[in-house]
């Protein structure tokens, strides 16, 4: 049996922290939580992560009400989180 573990340099863009100082300590604590876990195996069949249409390697979380839209480069070996909003918001 092979296992490849792959870790991810995790990386916030300003929209992304600013959304993060904004929301509820609770929220916060869990979308970071769950992007750390993704970045920890970013191949790994993730709960509640689709892939974004017209953008290779973009994703989207949905932790509750809020939205994280991230971009994985392979080469690097980087997640980049771009912006975490609400539903309503993040797609605009």
């Amino acid at each position: 049996m092979v296992i490849y573990l792959s870790v991810m340099e995790l990386a916030f863009a300003k929209a992304a922290i600013k959304a993060l100082r904004a929301m509820q300590p609770k929220p916060a604590q869990a979308m970071t939580a769950r992007l750390a876990a993704i970045a920890g195996d970013p191949m790994a069949l993730h709960l509640n992560v689709k892939p974004l249409k017209g953008r290779k390697d973009a994703y989207r979380l949905r932790q509750g009400d809020w939205r994280a839209i991230y971009v994985i480069d392979r080469k690097a070996q980087r997640m980049h989180v771009l912006d975490i909003d609400t539903r309503g918001d993040i797609y605009k």
